[in-house]
């Protein structure tokens, strides 16, 4: 018997947002960037990536002692980007465009179940199917933030191909 048959939604999860905002805050965390992440928000806002960083973003912990690219919160830890609704929907994060599809939250159905407490959209709504739902998963699994020395490297070769 295949491993995916045997996973909690090989039947596919119901999720529909509910628009409550609770996944873009209400309580600390991070929108973690990937270099994907980044030009699409540049693109989206039409700015330079030192000025998108410095408006933007904040430098985090992450695993291992590295430090990479999240979003900033606002003082009530709602995301920078939250503005009755995501300003950037249309460009928005990777992290953000899986949920809640994350490899962490769809392990098992005690963990699915234990974020749905929280999720109002969670067992609601339309049918994902299982290609839908591992698609997510692996686009979130496969999206890594930029480490601060990436990030300082795209703006120097950003500046350099301004001066040229």
């Amino acid at each position: 018997m295949s491993d995916d048959v045997n996973k909690f939604y090989s039947q596919g999860l119901h999720f529909e947002c509910q628009r409550c905002s609770f996944c873009c805050g209400h309580s600390p965390g991070f929108v973690y960037l990937s270099k994907r992440d980044l030009t699409e928000l540049c693109n989206f806002y039409n700015l330079k990536i030192k000025d998108f960083v410095e408006k933007y973003c904040r430098w985090a912990d992450y695993y291992y002692g590295e430090t990479v690219l999240a979003l900033l919160e606002q003082k009530n830890y709602d995301c920078i980007l939250w503005q009755n609704g995501c300003s950037a929907y249309s460009a928005r994060p990777v992290q953000c465009s899986t949920y809640p599809f994350w490899a962490w939250m769809i392990k098992d159905k005690k963990t699915w179940d234990e974020c749905a407490q929280e999720c109002p959209g969670m067992n609601k709504g339309r049918l994902w199917s299982f290609e839908e739902i591992e698609k997510n998963k692996h686009a979130y699994v496969a999206n890594k933030p930029l480490k601060k020395e990436e990030v300082l490297e795209l703006i120097r070769e950003q500046e350099e191909e301004k001066s040229e």
